[in-house]
């Protein structure tokens, strides 16, 4: 038998099936009634369960394809996934006030998903390539483009919530040499953009100007050559960009939006509205308490007040019938997942399958902790699924996808 077959990491297949596996007894629950069961394929339990099955059936065709094949054509599946994308907006289907779809027999695609893999794997190709340095302009712009454009065609849709999820590529580039400057300035912007949300501007900028200045009278005295003219500007754009956030806010993000900001930040009382599914989610889960109430006895889940509760806020359920126990049991399996994944691939001596490795591990951490934030209230409803656990074809078979190409990078360990 070929040798990858025994390299393979079956500890993150075996926590693979187990997700999936308890993602279909939670979307069970959420849809029980008298003709619940795996195949029927009318309701969403029958249909994540047909794609469960044509996952694992694509997960074998990835495992038995040459690892060389990801890298060589990694431009060819980026270029396919950006038409798809574009071609959405002829021959997609609106759903949900979204044009996200292609509906194909009854089946519905939703391209955005894929598009993470084949984002994936061309920033993977470029970083690997010799000649890319971060520290150069254009490198930067190259790689920025391609992590870039699939977000903006995403974000047109409207669906800025998957378009969010590109961001995880960022944080792989510091890996790859980036300079943590750019990281700390990520960081600021959105620091300074809730900041700017709840605190009054002058307060802001008072602190603003302190800090910088006292910052540069302590450089002053590590070096007496140190300028003022870059502190002054960092001033000028930190004010600028701070006063902007309002019109930004109001122009630039649409109501539901601005609501749900407004609820986290406690800005608003909404538990009626644009707040309920929040408010539902969040009794749910403390309902539940440590041991939960059992499979299929869940009240919030049973009298259907959680919204989109096998979607978004799958973990409700997880929360209501197998408490904390269950849900600790979740966050421990996609934790030792993404540990996983980030330990094996620093292991492997080719730079594409490694920067692969952590551009998978990246996007998982992306989906799990804005999921889990959003059904516990820290963070706004987006629109994130669960990966491998909420009901979703398209995300279903796409992180399938994503993981089952790097356990072929993995198994292979090209360059050995």
């Amino acid at each position: 038998m070929n040798k990858s077959f025994y390299r393979l990491d079956w500890i993150s297949i075996f926590i693979y099936l187990a997700l999936v596996s308890f993602g279909l007894i939670n979307i069970y629950s959420t849809n029980y009634n008298e003709n619940s069961n795996l195949f029927n394929f009318d309701i969403p339990v029958g249909k994540q369960f047909l794609f469960f099955l044509v996952s694992l059936v694509v997960a074998i065709v990835i495992l038995i394809t040459k690892a060389k094949v990801f890298e060589r054509f990694a431009s060819i599946f980026y270029l396919l996934s950006i038409l798809s994308l574009i071609g959405l907006f002829i021959f997609g289907k609106n759903i949900s006030g979204a044009t996200s779809w292609y509906t194909i027999g009854g089946i519905g695609l939703q391209p955005s998903e894929f598009a993470k893999i084949t984002t994936a794997l061309a920033v993977s190709k470029i970083l690997s390539e010799i000649q890319v340095n971060l520290k150069k302009i254009k490198s930067l712009l190259q790689i920025g483009f391609v992590i870039v454009f699939p977000m903006f065609l995403i974000i047109i849709q409207p669906d800025p919530g998957t378009a969010l999820v590109f961001i995880g590529l960022i944080f792989v580039l510091f890996r790859e040499g980036l300079n943590i400057i750019f990281l700390l300035i990520i960081i600021g912007l959105i620091l300074f953009f809730i900041l700017a949300l709840v605190a009054p501007l002058p307060f802001i900028f008072t602190s603003i100007i302190t800090l910088l200045i006292s910052m540069y009278f302590f450089s002053k005295k590590l070096n007496k050559k140190a300028s003022l003219l870059p502190y002054l500007i960092v001033i000028f754009f930190s004010c600028g960009y701070v006063y902007s956030v309002d019109y930004i806010f109001n122009t630039v993000f649409e109501q539901r939006h601005r609501d749900r900001i407004n609820i986290i930040l406690e800005k608003e009382v909404d538990s009626q509205g644009i707040g309920y599914n929040i408010n539902q989610s969040k009794i749910a889960i403390g309902s539940g308490g440590w041991e939960g109430k059992g499979f299929l006895q869940g009240t919030q889940t049973k009298g259907d007040f959680v919204p989109q509760q096998h979607t978004d806020y799958i973990f409700s359920t997880i929360g209501e019938e197998w408490g904390f126990y269950g849900s600790s049991l979740v966050v421990i399996a996609f934790c030792t997942l993404i540990i996983r994944i980030l330990y094996r691939a620093e292991n492997l001596k080719n730079k594409f399958a490694r920067i692969y490795g952590h551009s998978l591990a990246a996007i998982l951490f992306l989906h799990f902790f804005i999921n889990l934030g959003m059904s516990l209230g820290l963070v706004p409803t987006i629109g994130i699924p669960l990966p491998f656990i909420s009901y979703g074809g398209s995300s279903l078979l796409a992180f399938s996808c994503l993981l089952f190409i790097f356990l072929n990078l993995d198994a292979n360990r090209l360059n050995e």
